[in-house]
């Protein structure tokens, strides 16, 4: 089934020493902060309201269309039964494209869309469409559920939902097999259609795990809508920096973010050879690893914001739901790094597959003659591109901190605050790159 290795390079591809591209990037940190206390004084990220020119008027007529949003919906819902042929009536052979489509295509391939074009998934979201055709066909308004809302709920759904995602992915026995992919699309089918019937359609926004994950990522998109829904050219950071403080923000930044990392450390030479070796059953010590690498990660961060907000002047417990938002560039810059040789290499491979789904010789789609390449890359730049989009990530997130911290205290007092931060940055940075090259 399929291979989830997800880098082809080590610390003996870089083009330079492994230790200088550490010394690099850990300068490359500190001299951003220096330069943010010194140079940025003032809050300048707007937010919502950092937008800078609208998209051209025949492109927003086209993207407010109705027939526009209905065009993505069908697609989505065409795409998705296109998958269930493979998931339902194919054999459960490496040759059967739905786990690469599944972990590589959806999974990875989220990443690049919603970076370029924001939050792609709630367009296309085929639970979200047929929770909108099932409204329609009872006569019901797809924004009222049984119940209202409640407020703290937030994204502590999301949440769990990533959690059991990355469970799947990372730990479940047989993860790439049909049966088990199959069942776990169905609990959370329903789980998601059950929300949406109770809470209505807003449920979607937060509660659904890859519209919360897809959505985060699409404020670094380099196109949004403006407060009165018009389409606009922006920063990415004013994006980002919109995003405001928001029940269980943290704990699905922290899972994205430490789930990562223990994709790293399960690929490690040290932690295959002691579970090879283990008396102790590889899924109960994979759970447990992953809770406690998320568990560290978010420990990490809790003292970091608790002492930034203690030197800051914040109010307890505060600043880690204000400075959340600042964590997404860095997980960001990490999932990349991660994932890039995953959909450059094994998503050709799924590409070729899905022409034929039910694995009997058929070329449905035109694409099965298509041989893997490397497209152009070599391990030494790969690497390169790995240690880059990590720093650049790790740079955004301390000037999004940085940014924030000036809304809530005096110039003086914010840089204050953001030495802890700075340390865990660094932190994150130097565990990042280790955990990268481990190889």
């Amino acid at each position: 089934m399929l291979a989830l290795a997800h880098g082809v390079g080590g610390r003996q591809d870089l083009p330079i020493p492994f230790a200088a591209a550490m010394t690099g990037a850990v300068l490359a940190l500190l001299v951003s902060f220096a330069g943010l206390g010194v140079l940025w004084t003032e809050p300048r990220l707007a937010g919502a309201l950092g937008y800078a020119r609208p998209v051209a008027a025949r492109v927003q007529g086209l993207v407010s269309a109705p027939g526009w949003r209905w065009f993505w919906r069908l697609a989505g819902l065409l795409v998705t039964a296109y998958f269930c042929v493979g998931l339902l009536f194919g054999p459960d052979r490496a040759a059967n494209p739905t786990a690469g489509v599944f972990y590589v295509l959806f999974w990875v391939g989220l990443i690049p869309l919603s970076l370029l074009f924001g939050p792609v998934w709630r367009a296309v979201n085929p639970l979200r469409t047929v929770h909108l055709l099932a409204c329609a066909a009872l006569r019901r308004d797809p924004l009222r559920g049984v119940r209202p809302l409640p407020e703290g709920l937030g994204y502590w759904p999301a949440a769990a939902g990533l959690f059991a995602f990355t469970w799947l992915e990372l730990v479940a026995p047989g993860r790439a097999t049909l049966p088990v992919i199959g069942a776990w699309l169905a609990v959370y089918a329903v789980a998601m259609l059950a929300g949406a019937g109770v809470f209505g359609s807003g449920w979607f926004d937060k509660g659904d795990t890859f519209e919360a994950y897809s959505g985060l990522m699409g404020r670094l998109a380099p196109v949004g809508r403006n407060p009165d829904g018009t389409l606009t050219w922006r920063n990415p950071l004013h994006g980002m920096a919109g995003q405001e403080p928001a029940p269980g923000l943290v704990a699905l930044v922290i899972v994205l973010l430490g789930s990562t990392m223990y994709d790293s450390v399960s690929n490690a030479p040290f932690w295959v050879r002691y579970v090879q070796e283990s008396s102790v059953p590889a899924p109960v010590l994979g759970t447990a690893a992953l809770a406690a690498v998320i568990a560290v990660v978010l420990a990490a961060y809790l003292a970091a914001t608790a002492l930034a907000g203690g030197w800051g002047g914040a109010a307890r417990g505060t600043m880690a739901g204000e400075l959340a938002h600042s964590i997404v560039p860095i997980a960001v810059g990490y999932l990349v790094a991660h994932y890039f040789t995953l959909l450059l290499l094994e998503g050709q491979r799924t590409i070729a597959l899905l022409s034929d789904p039910l694995v009997t010789g058929a070329d449905w789609l035109g694409t099965a003659g298509w041989k893997v390449g490397a497209a152009g890359t070599s391990p030494a730049g790969i690497a390169m591109l790995q240690v880059t989009v990590i720093v650049v990530g790790h740079i955004m997130g301390t000037v999004l901190a940085h940014d924030r911290a000036l809304t809530l205290f005096p110039h003086r007092t914010a840089v204050r605050g953001q030495i802890p931060l700075l340390a865990l940055m660094v932190v994150y940075t130097v565990t990042g790159l280790i955990l990268l090259f481990a190889a």
